[in-house]
């Protein structure tokens, strides 16, 4: 009976251990609480309560953040469930940053649309959505991973039917339910088979790599082929990317911009982790892996940019892009170690400033325009000459051209990816920089449609564009100009950024 004592203190010493590990979670389940009562409560009386308490609560957690950052926080939590250290301090950040301004997106959405469904609900949904992403980026355990993934998927489908009001909406929801419930459950068989083929859920520990090492190959090869249709779903890459271009064109530009940026950051940082303790060990998988993801991103690449070419609805041209992006993201997770993990965060940290700028600035003419047809941009760069200058710097960014920080973001990474071609001579890494720079070149066709419809074409009176000089000024506007500029100066001075991030 005393034996058991003390296994039972020592365990419950450990969780509360870990607690303070645990405090941005915690807040913002706390926020979640508050701001579900504060919907049924607080909402007929004061509209905005669920707003301010979403705004309120994600400040403080970036807050406590902070200080984690300051204290230099590393160490692991909760029996190894989490690991806490720079990687996920600085993702963590990022992405509690851009929760708030999706919030802001939201909030917009709803005063601009009308007869737009009740968004207080919604925010409790992000608020789910950025417990899981966080949880994400923290997790080395395949368990906690799952339930992180699921988190998200589950509030990214409601957030994408939530404000369903035409039927191409309402389908485009219903394929990402679909399409996500069975990768889902396809994933969930491939961890089955790996925790029985090694008995150990933590994919950094020396007993799974152990364990991976001696299980047949082709038994293993078909585990991870299960185990990636997950990732390869949240990720969008090739072949898991069928539902991308649907559910960006039909959700809200908001919701489409949360499922550009934020579980693209996190998967990455996750997919990160598990190649490096993976094509570290000696194990048979090691070189697949490196094949296999090479494939991956390779065919993304190529795939993402050639259809973008044909597309002349914009957001259906920037799911396509982002599809071709992510080749780009896979070459940073597949040449991340420690010791340059400010690469990696440096490109997430620039992707994420530019698609929620190009996103902010689609919403803005969508509203205006009623449309989000490239060719209903005719003509309108001489009438809202800041809007649309901006608005080419940062596609420019996109393509990676100077002076831009997309351009320095995809210079370190193919850096990092020649180092790794000269220290192992594996043509792999080799094609990736090929492909990546011709696709480079690719993109600025499909990029610089929108700059020469909107400055070389004549405007077009068209009783169908509401407003094409709207000159009002909102806080979402002023934080997509605040972002172009600070690509210029992130693309100048780098160490500026980089400086933090090491």
């Amino acid at each position: 009976m005393n034996e058991f004592t003390y296994y039972i203190t020592e365990f419950l010493n450990h969780i509360i251990g870990s607690i303070p590990l645990f405090g941005a979670e915690l807040l913002l389940i706390a926020t979640f609480i508050v701001s579900i009562l504060g919907s049924l409560f607080l909402a007929k009386r004061f509209p905005q309560a669920t707003f301010n308490i979403t705004c309120i609560g994600l400040i403080l957690t970036l807050f406590i953040l902070l200080q984690q950052y300051a204290a230099n926080t590393v160490g692991g939590g909760f029996f190894d469930l989490l690991l806490i250290d720079r990687l996920s301090i600085i993702s963590r950040l990022l992405m509690g940053f851009s929760a708030l301004v999706i919030a802001l997106f939201m909030r917009q959405y709803a005063l601009k649309t009308k007869n737009a469904r009740n968004v207080s609900d919604a925010y409790s949904i992000l608020l789910t959505a950025t417990l899981g992403l966080f949880l994400l980026v923290s997790s080395t355990h395949w368990l906690m991973l799952y339930i992180a993934i699921e988190t998200v998927s589950i509030s990214s489908y409601i957030l994408v039917a939530y404000f369903a009001a035409k039927k191409q909406q309402s389908e485009a929801a219903m394929k990402y339910i679909l399409f996500g419930s069975v990768c889902a459950a396809i994933m969930l068989y491939g961890l089955s088979l790996i925790y029985g083929f090694t008995g150990n859920l933590n994919f950094a520990s020396q007993e799974q790599l152990t364990g991976l090492t001696s299980t047949p190959n082709v038994v293993m090869g078909v585990a991870f082929f299960l185990l990636f249709t997950g990732i390869g779903f949240k990720l969008s890459f090739v072949p898991f990317h069928a539902w991308t271009p649907d559910v960006y064109e039909g959700a809200p530009t908001a919701i489409t911009a949360f499922l550009a940026t934020l579980p693209k950051v996190a998967v990455v940082v996750l997919l990160a982790r598990i190649l490096q303790s993976w094509t570290a060990s000696p194990f048979f998988y090691s070189d697949i892996l490196i094949y296999g993801v090479t494939a991956v991103a390779i065919a993304s690449m190529l795939l993402g940019n050639m259809a973008a070419l044909r597309q002349q609805q914009v957001k259906r041209m920037m799911a396509y892009s982002s599809i071709g992006q992510i080749g780009i993201l896979l070459m940073a997770a597949l040449v991340y170690q420690g010791d340059n993990a400010h690469i990696l965060l440096y490109y997430l940290t620039i992707y994420t400033l530019m698609n929620l700028a190009v996103f902010i600035f689609i919403d803005r003419l969508e509203h205006q325009l009623g449309s989000t047809t490239i060719a209903d941009y005719r003509g309108l760069g001489k009438k809202q000459p800041l809007l649309f200058s901006c608005f080419t710097f940062v596609l420019i960014s996109l393509i990676g051209l100077p002076p831009t920080a997309g351009f320095m973001s995809k210079l370190l990474v193919f850096s990092s990816v020649f180092d790794s071609f000269q220290s192992t001579g594996s043509t792999c890494y080799l094609l990736l920089l090929i492909i990546g720079a011709s696709t480079a070149a690719i993109s600025l066709f499909f990029y610089f449609k929108i700059p020469t419809t909107a400055f070389l074409k004549d405007y077009k009176q068209d009783s169908t564009v509401q407003n094409p000089n709207d000159s009002q000024v909102d806080t979402l506007y002023i934080l997509a100009i605040i972002f172009s500029f600070s690509l210029l100066i992130l693309g100048l001075f780098p160490s500026l950024l980089l400086n933090i991030l090491k």
